[in-house]
């Protein structure tokens, strides 16, 4: 029979998807698949509304055999088969959808079943064989016929449709492996292990047995007496190698903790049980399904570029994508799960979604019940709450100061900080409701542990008050104050702002003081030249001889997170010492400047040396203040 060819655009877009639109090859086999679930599905419907069919739900299945002899690979199913138009009609021509078509068809019908659902809608995937094929057979038998016919191409050049003998209905496809090369180990597909790793990850949940004849070994009788080694020989045996019915497809009531926590462990190679897991089945703009998984410790590349987010994409079961970045809201990245949804609008490839607006619906639904089910455990299992904020707290804050702070509404109420009054983490509402009547501002206090903190300068005034004081050892804290800017109204306050605690005899004071020492301080400033801004009396200072605070935009803090990111980054803050004039130190500083300069520059030296010290800033050269210290100790 003469070869017919297929049409121009149809050769065209062949040969672009063997060579171009399909980069990972292994999907073939996914999307054969998928099509034989089509084909069953069919028939499956038709058995529904014609008792004449005569076949049972559980005699459906789909067949993998390969043959490494002949280097074959086929898919078989005993769907409702192709008639010879049909055959032309779907692979003859690329993009025509026989699937589409009976979807649509079913979808018209007023006595539709819901649970029909099928899975290929687009003709081509079946192309996707040529990938890893030099040769692809269609053997098919429409149900009902009495003849079945073969379709037969070796990819562009064109196709053959003839008559031929196929005993009972369905479809079988048969594709001739390639030869290996240097590029590409096409016998892989041939082997068990492989075909059963690819059925695993990309088909487990097609709703028809999946079988496979695999290799099987059991033991024998050894005649050769007791100590002998034991003999195994080999066998062949059908294996169902799908599971069929995903979890998430299950009632919540039916499913055990231990289920839900050995599929996440078996799903995410983690050997831990997650600290909680999400249900959901949302319909709506866009219906869907999810599994989502909370893990109880941090990945150990968790803020690393080698760690990618994501959650398992699914299209009736069918695996579309690994990592669907786009349904995982920045801010929630540490979750793990899957999502199923029908409803996916899927371009050729299966893998790159046609309209973004159904998944950003998704993740807009996903992000609510996530926080829903935060708040929940921060409320009703506090302990559970405060070690998964261990974990992933840090996520949290940089989500709140993401985007300018745009999510801050959302994650503002799961936010903990340790208490200076409480000794324990605490959230910002809990704070708030524990204030003093007259406490005017939300405090705290940034560092690197609570210890050091508390025994900062500029926390000793504001603590002598009574004033619960956050503190906060994480480099992204200070941010994340600048966006909360308030709780319930009340401004959050830095302990390094002068004006955090309002005295105004203690500001009259300092004014006073700072008029009579005005040449020395000014001195100091000469003396420490760029390394500070400005040299002030300080409003804050109790006990302490000297603090470091800062002027303008650019916080100590902020300095020091930027530094972090960049070993020589420009962005430093404006610094300020600052000294208390009640000290016995200023006194001592006042003698020197009126009777020894040069010590006293030494003696500035030394002040400010111990101010970076108690800031938790590097001092640049510590052999040189050590000799300093020593010479005015003598």
């Amino acid at each position: 029979m003469a070869k017919k060819q297929f049409k121009a655009e149809s050769k065209r877009l062949l040969d672009l998807m063997i060579n171009s639109i399909y980069t990972n090859k292994e999907i073939f086999l996914r999307e054969l698949i998928s099509n034989a679930s089509d084909a069953v599905d069919k028939l499956a419907y038709r058995a529904l509304t014609d008792d004449k069919v005569g076949i049972k739900r559980e005699d459906f299945a789909i067949h993998i055999t390969p043959d490494k002899e002949n280097r074959t690979l086929t898919v078989s199913d005993n769907g409702i088969g192709m008639k010879k138009e049909e055959l032309e009609e779907n692979l003859g021509v690329i993009a025509k959808s026989g699937s589409f078509a009976f979807k649509n068809e079913v979808k018209g019908e007023e006595n539709k079943q819901d649970n029909i659902d099928i899975i290929g809608q687009f003709g081509v995937g079946f192309y996707s064989a040529f990938m890893v094929s030099d040769k692809v057979t269609v053997i098919s038998k429409a149900y009902g016929e009495d003849t079945a016919y073969k379709w037969e191409s070796s990819g562009a050049d064109g196709y053959t449709v003839t008559e031929c003998e196929k005993e009972n209905f369905g479809t079988d496809v048969i594709m001739h492996i390639k030869e290996d090369n240097q590029d590409e180990d096409y016998t892989k597909y041939l082997e068990e292990y492989q075909l059963r790793m690819l059925i695993k990850k990309y088909s487990d949940y097609i709703h028809y047995p999946i079988k496979m004849e695999v290799t099987k070994n059991r033991k024998v009788e050894n005649s050769d007496g007791e100590d002998k080694e034991p003999v195994y020989e080999s066998y062949k045996e059908e294996e169902t190698l799908n599971s069929m019915v995903p979890l998430w497809h299950r009632n919540k009531k039916d499913i055990t903790q231990e289920e839900y926590d050995n599929f996440y462990k078996e799903k995410f190679y983690d050997y831990e049980n997650p600290i909680c897991h999400i249900h959901l089945s949302t319909e709506g703009v866009v219906s869907y399904e999810a599994l989502i998984y909370i893990p109880s410790k941090m990945p150990y590349d968790y803020f690393t570029k080698e760690y990618k987010k994501g959650l398992q994409l699914y299209s009736s079961g069918v695996m579309i994508m690994d990592k669907c970045e786009d349904l995982v809201p920045e801010h929630f990245r540490f979750i793990k799960g899957v999502v199923d949804s029908q409803d996916l609008s899927l371009n050729i490839s299966r893998e790159m979604l046609q309209q973004d607006r159904q998944l950003k619906a998704i993740s807009s639904s996903l992000e609510k019940k996530i926080k829903r089910e935060l708040s929940k455990m921060l409320e009703n299992e506090r302990e559970k709450y405060e070690q998964f904020f261990k974990n992933f707290g840090l996520q949290l804050k940089y989500g709140t100061v993401n985007q300018y702070g745009q999510n801050k509404e959302l994650l503002k109420d799961l936010l903990l900080f340790y208490s200076s009054t409480q000794q324990k983490m605490v959230t910002l509402e809990e704070y708030a409701s524990r204030m003093k009547e007259e406490q005017k501002y939300v405090y705290y206090a940034c560092g690197e542990t609570v210890t050091k903190i508390d025994s900062l300068p500029q926390v000793e005034s504001i603590r002598d008050k009574g004033y619960e004081i956050l503190y906060l050892t994480d480099d992204v804290d200070e941010f994340v104050m600048q966006i909360l800017h308030d709780v319930n109204g009340k401004e959050i306050k830095s302990v390094n702002n002068d004006d955090a605690v309002e005295d105004k005899t203690n500001d009259e004071k300092i004014k006073k003081e700072t008029e009579e020492n005005r040449s020395l301080l000014d001195f100091l400033k000469e003396s420490l030249k760029d390394k500070v801004k400005d040299v002030v009396i300080s409003k804050k200072l109790k006990s302490h001889p000297v603090c470091l605070s800062s002027e303008g935009n650019i916080t100590l803090e902020m300095e020091k997170y930027f530094s972090q990111l960049q070993k020589n980054s420009e962005v430093k803050a404006e610094r300020v010492l600052e000294i208390n004039a009640s000290h016995p130190m200023f006194e001592t500083l006042t003698n020197a400047y009126n009777n020894d300069k040069d010590r006293a520059g030494k003696i500035a030296e030394v002040l400010y040396n111990q101010a970076l010290l108690i800031a938790g800033f590097p001092i640049e050269n510590p052999t040189e203040y050590a000799d300093l210290v020593c010479e005015l100790l003598k």
